[in-house]
């Protein structure tokens, strides 16, 4: 009782609390009782609706007509009934195989994380195509041998400043002139 009423529960005696607790289970008995007479009713309506009523033939020819009807009503809903059926274990096989498809495409076993592995051009060709095939893949054998041409430096020509006044009047042309002779 201290749960629903913390603050009452210190000022209330017990009797109180006792017969506060037995009002409270009668109220939900009482409305369990209601809401199962209405279950009641309503399937009882629901049959009502649904259901004709029974009406017994008298004579037998009238038995055997209502017969064949019963017999006729019921071979139509084992025909229904077993195209449900088969229907539905088709789509469950269905659903069987496309399950085993997923677990063929996924594979059976977790995959290993690969490795870094250094390996030659040579070596991986004769893993892939196998060792009858000889392919050398030394592409530096197939280069022309070229020669470096060690060219000539360059003199140097010290401070331009005085480069530039050999060269200038009449003396420095009758220079370039010489050199070039």
């Amino acid at each position: 009782m201290s749960l629903f009423f913390p603050l009452l529960s210190k000022r209330m005696s017990s009797s109180k609390k006792h017969s506060l607790k037995s009002m409270m289970l009668q109220v939900a008995k009482d409305l369990l009782d209601a809401e199962e007479i209405e279950k009641k009713e309503e399937r009882k309506r629901y049959m009502e609706d649904h259901c004709p009523p029974l009406s017994y033939p008298i004579s037998k020819q009238e038995l055997q007509v209502l017969c064949k009807e019963l017999h006729a009503k019921i071979e139509n809903v084992d025909e229904e009934r077993y195209i449900l059926e088969h229907k539905a274990i088709m789509v469950v096989n269905e659903v069987k195989d496309l399950n085993i498809k997923i677990v063929d495409l996924k594979g059976k076993f977790k995959k290993p994380p690969l490795k870094k592995v250094r390996m030659s051009a040579d070596a991986m060709l004769q893993a892939l195509l196998g060792s009858k095939h000889k392919i050398s893949m030394d592409l530096r054998a197939n280069l022309k041998q070229v020669k470096k041409e060690v060219k000539e430096e360059v003199a140097d020509v010290g401070d331009w400043r005085k480069n530039v006044e050999d060269k200038a009047g009449m003396d420095g042309r009758k220079k370039m002139f010489e050199s070039e002779a």
